[in-house]
């Protein structure tokens, strides 16, 4: 393994830990975790006539609800009247309805579920909830000025005294521009702010193939499937956010999305647009997609904005082909999102006041179907719901058409796993039913880099484990991340425990622990650890921050002191990780129990001694001499000590150290908790230091 400038090395050992006072309940007992067993799916239903009139006198056994063809019983029923003349405030006044925040992180989605957690529920109702979400990242100048028209012109003529409008935008981050308000000014104001200078839409990337696209004079075509890939799912997160912040509110809630357009790089996009339309269907949001290039003619060989296209392409026809099959591309994405969500998405039109009529016309008069499904798996299928009338056939229904279950951690696949570790070590307030703890070390390497291990620690008793034969039940997922005092990104583990027992080990009395490490420069920094084990998805979290010294100032420059209990065999190699040696590795002893029949080994390291003057009329060279010994306190009382160990060269001239290892069996110091001195003496330089520990022992 060579040295990199951030480098892990990852082992997984099982140690005898003790008992805290958790571990003291019973057998089998673990902490409570409360979920609910069934969820009220709503379907919003519009009612119409031959001649398009929404239809009103319909009662709550007038409908019937199938889901995945087997009937649903309807639970709640409520009938939403938007467009009489005197809707004007059947909720609350303008200026006290709830503002749409945007959180200060992604939220985190539990443990057994897709979605985060809803926020309180606020009924709204007799209001038009809707929301002009303006995609900067995908519109060019003159797109964005076709929505911002389009936006003024509803506002300023077609308000209605029971609409509420909001405004976000994305571009490089999320963003919320107004709340909730019916303040035609106040609009005006902020949708003013997007201006043609605001577009920062480019072009989908290519793929690396120069045949058939147009000649700018470049010799290389770049391949840059990965930012469509990106830029896509980015857009789509932004939709999901906005959708988690709607969620509160009860009632119907309509998203006017202005882009360009969406594309999908094969089924790369394909978990992140599922993920926006379950979000937002179990927010009750409809969203409505607005292409706003407007009507488009594709003009063979390209129009009068490019250059000549390369290759045979313009003489066959596959230059006209592929132009088609770009732009359907960018707009099936759309078409998908909307419909899936009960909204309609509007293309190769001019006329852009039509999807404010759409959702006027949805939104003035409908009902609200509630049923809690018979299909209890979370198994995040697709659902179809088809609803129907029971007594009249002269109507039509308009309603979404079905949804996304919820998926446990049983039937959730590797991205959404990795996703699920992800949202936990972003999110403010972590999951915390899987208990664990972080322990780091630090050993120098030069005056400016440090190899740091890192101790993940969990109580075996949390952790359910099936013996089969050879082969074991449970693994568990560590994925942490370390940030500097700028909140930076320096280092990052992302690995797999495997837990193996011998047949006559029991789990429950056994602490798991897994190793890790990186390099890191002298400072302050803070890692967050989430752990999950994969037999039921439990999942824990643990944030502590780490103090890398700047040892150059000490008088005795000093690495930590690691004590552990167990030296891991078969370990690979690893330049960097000084707790590696001849195929072994000392695992660190988090908890600083140990049992009387184990031994303790200390390891640590003195950097930089001072180098002696050879004495006169001797051949001896000049050298150094540090002296140490670890002693044994209960209490004031010397209970035990080492023979003093003395050196008088460097052990690892590269990293000009003098290193001292000790192998202290437990038994020759009864059970009791001590306190651990380490006696280092730089005998050159006249300076010394005594660091302490605490350490317990057991019969």
């Amino acid at each position: 393994m060579k040295p990199a400038a951030l480098t892990f090395f990852l082992i997984a050992a099982i140690v005898l830990g003790t008992a805290s006072p958790r571990a003291q309940q019973p057998s089998g007992q673990r902490p409570p975790v409360f979920r609910t067993a069934t969820e009220l799916i709503t379907v919003n239903v519009v009612a119409r006539d031959k001649n398009g009139n929404v239809v009103r006198n319909l009662t709550k056994g007038d409908f019937a609800v199938v889901e995945d063809d087997k009937p649903q019983q309807v639970t709640s029923f409520d009938f939403e009247e938007l467009d009489k003349a005197d809707a004007e405030a059947a909720a609350a006044p303008a200026q006290a309805v709830l503002e749409v925040k945007v959180p200060a992180a992604k939220p985190a989605a539990p443990a057994q579920a897709a979605a985060p957690a809803a926020p309180p529920k606020v009924d709204m109702h007799g209001r038009r909830l809707i929301v002009l979400f303006f995609d900067l990242s995908s519109m060019q100048p003159e797109e964005l000025d076709r929505a911002v028209k389009s936006a003024h012109e509803y506002v300023d003529s077609k308000l209605a005294p029971s609409d509420l409008i909001a405004i976000a935008s994305f571009a490089t981050s999320f963003k919320v521009d107004s709340g909730f308000t019916s303040d035609k000014a106040a609009l005006d104001e902020v949708i003013d702010r997007f201006s043609g200078a605001s577009g920062q839409g480019f072009e989908e990337g290519g793929t690396g193939d120069a045949e058939g696209t147009a000649d700018n004079g470049n010799a290389f075509t770049a391949d840059d499937t990965e930012f469509n890939i990106f830029n896509t799912d980015r857009r789509l997160d932004a939709l999901q956010t906005l959708s988690d912040q709607l969620s509160g509110i009860e009632q119907k809630k309509s998203v006017i999305y202005f882009s360009s357009g969406m594309n999908q790089s094969g089924t790369d996009n394909q978990v992140e647009l599922r993920r926006t339309v379950d979000r937002a269907t179990r927010a009750n949001v409809s969203i409505y997609a607005a292409d706003m290039r407007g009507l488009q003619a594709q003009v063979p060989g390209g129009d009068a904005t490019q250059g000549s296209v390369r290759g045979r392409a313009a003489f066959s026809g596959a230059s006209v082909s592929s132009q088609f099959d770009k732009m359907a591309a960018t707009q099936d994405t759309l078409s998908t999102m909307a419909e899936d969500t009960g909204g309609r998405a509007f293309f190769d039109s001019n006329s852009f006041g039509d999807v404010f009529n759409r959702v006027v016309a949805d939104t003035s008069a409908y009902y609200i179907l509630g049923y809690s499904t018979t299909n209890p798996a979370r198994d995040g299928k697709y659902r179809r719901i088809k609803v129907r009338l029971t007594k009249r056939t002269d109507l039509r229904l308009e309603n979404r058409s079905g949804y996304y279950a919820p998926r446990d951690f049983a039937h959730s696949s590797k991205d959404d796993r990795q996703q699920q570790l992800q949202d936990q070590l972003m999110s403010d307030l972590s999951l915390t039913d899987l208990t664990a703890y972080v322990a780091p070390a630090y050993f120098r390497l030069n005056d400016n880099r440090f190899w740091v291990p890192l101790s993940v620690i969990m109580p075996g008793y949390q952790i359910p484990f099936t013996h089969t034969t050879d082969k074991n039940k449970s693994t568990i997922d560590v994925l942490a991340v370390v940030r500097d005092a700028q909140n930076r990104p320096v280092g990052r583990v992302n690995g797999t425990m495997k837990i193996a027992l011998a047949e006559n080990e029991d789990l429950k009395r056994k602490t798991l622990q897994y190793e890790s490490g990186m390099e890191l420069a002298p400072g302050k920094f803070h890692v967050k650890v989430v752990v999950r084990e994969n037999q039921n998805g439990m999942m824990g979290s643990y944030e502590t921050d780490i103090v890398v010294p700047d040892l150059k100032n000490d008088s005795v420059k000093m690495s930590s002191v690691v004590v552990g209990t167990t030296l891991q065999a078969g370990a690979e190699r690893n330049p960097l990780n000084p707790l590696v040696s001849n195929g072994r590795e000392l695992v660190p002893s988090v908890t600083h129990v140990v049992s009387a029949g184990q031994h303790l080994y200390f390891y640590y390291e003195v950097y930089d001694p001072k180098t002696g003057t050879a004495a006169a009329g001797t051949s001896s060279k000049p050298g150094i001499k540090v002296m140490t010994s670890i002693v044994f306190f209960r209490g004031k009382v010397r209970a035990f000590e080492t023979p003093l160990v003395e050196t008088t060269e460097l052990t690892s001239p590269d990293r000009r150290s003098a290193v001292f290892q000790f192998d202290v069996p437990a038994s020759s110091l009864p059970p009791g908790l001590y306190t651990c001195q380490i006696n280092v003496v730089d005998d050159v330089a006249g300076t010394f230091t005594f660091p302490r520990m605490q350490l317990f022992v057991r019969k």
